[in-house]
């Protein structure tokens, strides 16, 4: 297999995926994308449109009436924004009813291989720093350097809580973890691209690490890789 320079990085929801593939791509000077703002603008469009989230047909054909863009955007916590038909979704997209949506319509057949498709046209632009659940082993299989990150799940939960918070968002941390629970069964057992760490890929536990100490464990791993 011929390898990219691209970076993928998998991993369960919470784990850090999107803060460190923003600062690695920062220090690489690499394209940025999280694949998962792209399902979550899926949910939020059968949110909002009151599309049945299980009638793959009918998102499909939704998904036809509506242009979706992921613009670089450093002022962001996220590191981008999610514009449809050209007008900024904001933060509407991290909210509860959307996080727990999206997993049923990231399991369906046919918007994965729409959403699949849209990204590797995005990485065959050059080298980027593509961050998801399904990256190293199916979106960019031939990428360089693969990484998963994991985390307990209170400790994600945690994070996930306090992202709320700064929003001004009281969800309990009981509900919260349940909802990443829940998610991690859903993204792990479905039939199409489920999550699971790729042959190739360095496993980081989190846990107990800040971003940024994250990011320099995969710097490492990478200039050992070229050595």
């Amino acid at each position: 297999m011929v390898r990219n320079s691209s970076v993928a990085i998998d991993g369960w929801t919470a784990a850090g995926k999107t803060t460190v593939a923003k600062q690695l791509a920062s220090a690489l000077n690499f394209l940025y994308l999280d694949t998962g703002a792209m399902y979550r603008a899926v949910a939020y469009l059968a949110l909002r449109n009151g599309v049945d989230l299980d009638n793959e047909r009918s998102l499909v054909a939704m998904l036809a009436q509506h242009h979706i863009s992921i613009v670089a955007d450093a002022e962001r916590t996220a590191g981008y924004r999610v514009v449809i038909d050209h007008r900024d979704t904001g933060e509407r997209l991290f909210d509860p009813d959307v996080a727990a949506a999206v997993s049923t319509v990231a399991a369906l057949p046919a918007i994965r291989a729409e959403l699949v498709e849209r990204q590797r046209a995005i990485a065959a632009q050059g080298p980027v720093v593509m961050a998801g659940r399904d990256i190293g082993t199916v979106v960019l299989p031939d990428a360089r350097h693969k990484f998963f990150l994991t985390a307990s799940v209170d400790e994600r939960a945690r994070r996930r809580r306090a992202e709320f918070a700064a929003r001004g968002l009281d969800v309990p941390f009981e509900e919260v973890r349940a909802q990443i629970a829940e998610r991690d069964r859903l993204d792990s057992t479905r039939a199409v691209s489920p999550l699971r760490v790729a042959d190739d890929a360095i496993t980081i536990d989190s846990t107990d690490l800040q971003p940024a100490e994250v990011v320099v464990a995969m710097r490492a791993a990478m200039d050992a890789a070229r050595a």
